[in-house]
């Protein structure tokens, strides 16, 4: 068993493969939800928050879905792989549960309401945990 210390993945990793990831999925979703509705979707004098259906699926649903398999099966969506980081379960070192990713995934949404402050709080945390992964019981590493 190595004893050697847990190296965190910090505040400008994590940002960093953020990035790369809400480019892969404005890429693949924007591309698709044209196709369904035409270049007025981004009309944004409208009230709408969800355009409709394929919105729904397109932009929210699919890659809420897909970021919670990558952390399960992964460990890591391509962004944090790219920037070799893992998604951990923060007692056991393991991959996330169902539970403990749904909860994550959502926990995102907090993260962000309170002015981003969830997410700066990487940034001087110990573990470099975010409000989503204490939320989760996950941290992010560099294996």
């Amino acid at each position: 068993m190595s004893t050697a210390p847990i190296a965190y993945a910090g505040f400008w990793r994590r940002l960093g493969a953020a990035l790369v990831d809400t480019l892969l999925i404005l890429l693949i979703t924007q591309p698709l939800v044209v196709a369904s509705y035409g270049w007025d979707y981004y009309d944004f004098d409208h009230e709408v928050f969800i355009a409709g259906p394929m919105d729904f699926l397109v932009c929210w649903l699919a890659p809420a879905v897909a970021t919670v398999l990558f952390w399960q099966r992964l460990r890591a969506t391509p962004g944090k792989l790219w920037l070799r980081c893992q998604v951990v379960d923060a007692r056991t070192g393991q991959a996330l549960s169902t539970r403990q990713a749904c909860i994550r995934y959502l926990g995102y949404f907090l993260s962000t309401l309170a002015l981003g402050l969830g997410f700066l709080w990487i940034a001087w945390d110990a573990r470099k945990q975010g409000w989503h992964d204490k939320l989760a019981g996950s941290v992010v590493i560099r294996p």
